[in-house]
């Protein structure tokens, strides 16, 4: 349990991190527009703080962690998250910085982002399975 309540605290202050960075670069960088740089915030703060403090009060409640390959999956979900952020974040710095790129970077970077969300889509439903058998 004190995994999950570690990885509560990281995303908060990952998540915290990232919404200044995004406020101060955009400022800084005198950019207005909508930039991915938005969504790492709320990503670390949903699907990392929440997410984990769920998991948490879930571990508690039914110790739904004790099947096989539960860490393996919780690690999956881990990378899966940052994954995705790492792609936003890409996407982001790129927009702010006004860079231009290829069709072939422009769809790299759009497959990072991609590649973490079916990362998180699979492990966050593996671990849903094994809630529902511990319950």
């Amino acid at each position: 349990m004190k995994h999950y309540l570690n990885s509560a605290i990281v995303y908060t202050i990952l998540g915290l991190t990232s919404g200044v960075f995004y406020r101060e670069f955009t400022k800084f960088s005198g950019y207005s527009e909508s930039t991915r740089l938005s969504l790492i915030h709320g990503h670390y703060i949903s699907l990392g703080l929440f997410f984990f403090l769920f998991l948490l009060i879930l571990e508690k409640q039914f110790a739904w962690s004790r099947f096989p390959k539960t860490k393996l999956i919780v690690l999956g979900y881990h990378l899966g998250l940052n994954i995705s952020v790492l792609g936003f974040l890409i996407r982001g710095t790129s927009e702010v910085l006004g860079t231009n790129m290829t069709s072939a970077l422009n769809a790299s970077i759009a497959g990072i982002s991609g590649i973490g969300h079916i990362i998180l889509a699979v492990t966050l439903i593996m671990i849903l399975f094994r809630v529902k058998k511990a319950i």
